[in-house]
């Protein structure tokens, strides 16, 4: 239990629809467990549990205005505070030194000097074993939040990113202007002939009709998994929020239960700040395109959207509405999965003796175009929501309103009339939904392969070398989804579509040519979900990038080596080199063994570091003594795990349909071992 307690101060409002007033808050870092007690006592004075009934939004009026309150009771409680780097460290090694500096420089005698040396000494010292315990604790700290620990040690040994630059509330005006007329431009684009081609609208049964209240042991675990963050919009920090949630909870429950009967969102929870986000490192920090809008959400909205969320998922499940081929934000779907599927089926087609064209799709502003009424359209016929339950989306997409704020500065507020938050809970499932029906016409067309990741569409078709017809199926399905995207507000962002040509060298111009206007998308290679795909399907060109941006890493950790201890670098280790080396390592069965042991070279130098180690050390001996799996082990054993999940139905389905149940011809001893039959590879198979 610490005893330490760290406090930051910053000045904010609180409010519901106008700001009820403006106070201090003390944001509470660590906090000892006598005053966490002290906090809820405190807290739970204003917030009595009470039954509050609809319609509640003065009660939210009255939660919002008596949580600020019973924090700026709580801002009186006095305590101790221990700085993470002390103070008095400069401060009396300082004054020190520069006095027996000017009494050396006036005296010259050498038994000043010597004192400055020890002063100074000392002084290194002690910041040197500042810096040891003040990374110490970061790494710690963060030990169990691999992003939260990435990003801090990045920030440290690597380059600022470049962020939005924002350094007034007119520039903040301007993203605003941005993001807004981006979507409008989106929209206008499309053609009025596009929007009145009917579409498709099956009947399907009615799943679920309204949302069951929660109870509060069930509303704390969740409260209890959640992730903190950072929004201007909290009415308390979402750290205390947590801590105190044993006092407050019985409130937030009145409200959350509220809105699940009523079918009700209220206004607040409906009210987001915008954070541009740089898209990638490489792009201009100075062209408004080059950011993303991320959606920062008071934490209680999230916990609404997250008990929605969680009885929508389960009934979506129970009546498998999710298309079958969407790995996006789905439990025991990955990238990694995905691309596994993709992969397999090319070089399945490959070992037949098949030419394959992959194409990659990318979307303009998927997230942010979506149109309301055709959302809620498609809950209700192509989901199956209704009565109160569909009430609450209409109410959740109703009357939103955001606004950009960056620092200190904020712009004014503006409705949200098209598009889901992304940054919310609900707003990629939501999208999941709204993308529907494009599984119809994507099975419609027989011998056109499809994987999607929420809005990252794969296409691909395999053919003989002697049917170069086939190609034209492809164009047909995409000018059939270019009409349906039109019709639903989406727009393809055709510059960025790519073609990657998986054939025999002799055989990739004839495959161009018959691509006929789609030939100029055509690339050497192209990456595919961080994955960079080449026509033969090595992954030269992915293990050579793995291996550049490893050593990047390797060589800046290397500067932070003589201030962590050894478990603590092993910990930095696996967040920045091992996590590479493991993301998507299931494709790497089809490595040749040249590029595996430059994978494995790179797994070597890192345990030499964290062992300082000489790089003549037999390496053997030191992997069995950090007890880690050599990399072409790992891929192995990714592979069985898989295959062990998707055996007992904890992987998708796309990949448990891949596996065939070995049953004997008769009956033998090995008949109950569920063994499985082995896929025969082409002889010159990597």
């Amino acid at each position: 239990m610490q005893d330490d307690l760290e406090l930051k101060t910053k000045s904010k409002h609180f409010g519901c629809y106008k700001p009820i007033c403006q106070m201090v808050v003390v944001f509470l870092i660590h906090l000892r467990f006598q005053e966490q007690q002290r906090c809820g006592h405190c807290l739970q004075i204003f917030l009595r549990p009470t039954k509050y009934l609809p319609p509640f939004h003065p009660m939210v009026h009255f939660i919002l205005f008596l949580l600020p309150q019973g924090l700026e009771k709580l801002c009186h409680i006095q305590l101790l505070t221990t700085p993470t780097v002390p103070s008095d460290i400069f401060q009396k090694n300082g004054a020190n030194s520069e006095e027996i500096e000017r009494l050396w420089k006036k005296t010259r005698l050498h038994v000043h000097l010597l004192h400055l040396k020890d002063l100074l000494t000392s002084f290194n010292s002690a910041v040197r074993d500042a810096r040891v315990s003040y990374f110490s604790n970061l790494v710690s700290q963060s030990k169990g939040n691999p992003k939260v620990l990435f990003n801090t040690i990045s920030s440290i040994v690597s380059p600022a990113s470049p962020t939005a630059s924002i350094h007034s509330v007119a520039d903040c005006e301007n993203f605003l202007s941005f993001f807004v007329d981006k979507v409008n431009k989106v929209r206008s684009s499309i053609s009025p002939s596009a929007l009145s081609l009917p579409l498709p609208t099956p009947t399907r049964p009615i799943i679920l009709d309204s949302f069951a209240p929660v109870s509060l042991p069930e509303l704390t675990k969740l409260v209890n998994s959640m992730k903190t963050s950072a929004c201007p919009l909290h009415i308390l920090p979402s750290s205390l929020f947590k801590s105190a949630f044993q006092s407050i909870g019985p409130s937030v429950l009145s409200i959350i239960n509220a809105s699940l009967v009523s079918g009700q969102v209220p206004a607040y929870f409906k009210n987001a700040v915008i954070h541009p986000l740089l898209k990638k490192p490489s792009l201009d920090p100075s062209l408004h395109s080059s950011f993303r809008p991320i959606s920062k959400l008071p934490f209680i909205s999230k916990i609404l959207e997250k008990v929605v969320a969680k009885q929508l998922t389960a009934a979506l499940d129970e009546h498998n509405i999710y298309d079958s081929f969407q790995s996006g934000f789905r439990r025991a779907h990955s990238t990694e999965t995905a691309l596994l599927r993709v992969s397999n089926d090319l070089l399945t087609h490959s070992d037949a003796g098949d030419c394959s064209v992959l194409v990659l799709l990318d979307l303009t502003a998927a997230f942010d175009t979506v149109d309301h009424h055709l959302l809620l359209e498609r809950l209700r016929d192509w989901v199956g929501l209704s009565g109160s339950a569909l009430e609450w989306f209409s109410s959740y997409l109703s009357e939103r309103s955001f606004s950009v704020a960056v620092s200190k500065f904020r712009s004014s507020t503006t409705s949200l009339t098209h598009g889901v938050p992304q940054g919310s809970v609900l707003g990629p499932l939501l999208f999941l939904l709204y993308l529907l029906p494009l599984q119809h016409i994507l099975s419609s067309f027989k011998g056109i392969s499809y994987h999607l990741y929420a809005d990252d569409i794969q296409l691909y078709i395999s053919f003989k070398p002697h049917e170069m017809s086939k190609l034209q199926l492809l164009h047909t399905c995409l000018d059939s989804i270019k009409t349906w995207m039109a019709g639903s507000f989406l727009q393809l962002n055709e510059d960025k579509t790519e073609i990657l040509i998986c054939a025999p060298d002799k055989l990739v111009p004839k495959v161009r040519d018959s691509l006929g206007q789609l030939a100029s998308h055509t690339k050497p290679s192209v990456r595919n979900l961080g994955v960079t795909f080449d026509p033969a399907l090595t992954l030269d060109s992915h293990v050579s990038s793995l291996v550049r941006s490893s050593f990047f890493h390797l060589r800046n950790i290397a500067k932070l080596s003589p201030i962590l201890s050894r478990s603590e670098l092993e910990t930095v280790l696996h967040t920045f080199i091992s996590s590479r080396l493991d993301y998507c390592n299931s494709l790497f069965t089809c490595l040749s063994r040249t590029s595996l042991n430059r994978l494995q070279v790179v797994q070597n130098a890192c345990a030499r570091l964290l062992t300082k180690s000489s790089k003549h050390t037999h390496i053997t001996p030191l992997l069995l003594q950090l007890h880690w799996l050599p990399v072409n082990f790992r891929v192995h054993f990714k592979i069985l795990v898989l295959v062990y999940r998707a055996l007992h139905g904890q992987a998708p389905s796309y990949i448990g349909d891949l596996l065939s149940p070995y049953t004997p011809s008769r009956s033998l001893r090995s008949s109950d071992q569920s063994l499985l039959v082995v896929q025969h590879q082409a002889k010159d198979q990597r």
